[in-house]
């Protein structure tokens, strides 16, 4: 993974049809984007949950054979989904179908319904967490060794083989969330990068600073950590045409305009470049993921990031 700084969106694959999913990527990827990530979960999310929605490592699969550019993210993994030594092989096998551009990222869970609606265990988040860092320790053994034997509280392998080893060594391994005693603690253990949404500068300040502390008490260097912040945005060339949209968006969502205004930035490109600067210029960021989730996949506003949030940011 560089240094320079990435641009692309983060799609959970909801409210969509397959046809029209591809067809979101490969304009992602026209429009130069660096890329693009699915999410990990059965059943629509912050919506209507009978609606439709694609599972996600095997769409992530076809989305890489649909491709042939973009850094293919999955953000993030559950764990209580699946066994991490599948998890393993699953995405070892990804990262040969892109071509060596898996952007792999895993996580604690959190949506009870899925679980309730499977009959899938939903622990305390305290032993979801000891679960996460459990599945940390055993895909990199899997990607790195020839055998792994691993004695855990909830995993066990024996003599564990996974081949072919993924393309991509080190495989990138993505933590997401920003728990700042156990989350934030295994970023600055196993991630290669860590991923969360907008916040506060001031707050998202104090999350950096705490990552660095686990960092110091490891023994590792947080600059090895990649830094991605994942964003809800309407853009328009001009205020009027910004609010305009953002009005569209509020009808289109069933939703009033005040709550689209609280969570999404509703601005220029120069303004949202110039809100986002001090994450990229004081505090680090490597990556921006705007929000782009069907059925509210917005592709004025990607373009409008590519032509003048990026450069803006890339100038900074």
């Amino acid at each position: 993974m560089t240094d320079g700084l990435r641009f692309g969106i983060h799609s959970g694959q909801q409210h969509t049809d397959f046809a029209s999913y591809v067809e979101l990527w490969r304009t992602a990827e026209e429009l130069g984007f660096d890329w693009a990530s699915a999410f990990d979960h059965f059943l629509p999310i912050y919506s209507d949950p009978t609606g439709p929605c694609f599972e996600g490592m095997t769409l992530l699969s076809a989305m890489a054979a649909h491709t042939t550019k973009l850094r293919c993210g999955m953000i993030v993994v559950g764990v209580t989904y699946r066994h991490p030594a599948v998890l393993a092989n699953m995405a070892a096998t990804i990262d040969h179908v892109s071509g060596g551009r898996l952007e792999f990222g895993l996580g604690a869970a959190w949506f009870q319904l899925e679980h309730d609606q499977y009959g899938i265990p939903f622990p305390r988040i305290g032993r979801r967490m000891d679960m996460l860092d459990e599945a940390c320790r055993i895909v990199r053994s899997l990607w790195t060794q020839e055998r792994t034997t691993f004695e855990g509280r909830h995993f066990q392998l024996r003599d564990a083989f996974c081949e072919p080893k993924p393309l991509q060594q080190p495989m990138p391994l993505w933590i997401g969330g920003s728990g700042e005693r156990r989350t934030l603690r295994i970023a600055a253990e196993h991630a290669t990068g860590w991923n969360t949404f907008l916040m506060p500068l001031e707050e998202y300040a104090h999350k950096v600073a705490v990552l660095e502390r686990h960092c110091a008490d490891v023994g590792r260097d947080p600059a090895e950590i990649r830094k991605q912040l994942v964003f809800r945005a309407i853009l328009g060339e001009s205020e009027r045409e910004a609010d305009e949209r953002a009005r569209e968006r509020a009808e289109l969502l069933n939703t009033d305009l005040d709550r689209i205004r609280a969570e999404y930035v509703v601005a220029t490109p120069e303004a949202c470049a110039e809100q986002l600067g001090p994450y990229v210029t004081e505090l680090g960021v490597r990556d921006v993921l705007v929000f782009a989730r069907p059925p509210a996949a917005d592709v004025r506003t990607m373009e409008l990031v590519v032509t003048g949030v990026a450069p803006a940011l890339r100038a900074a």
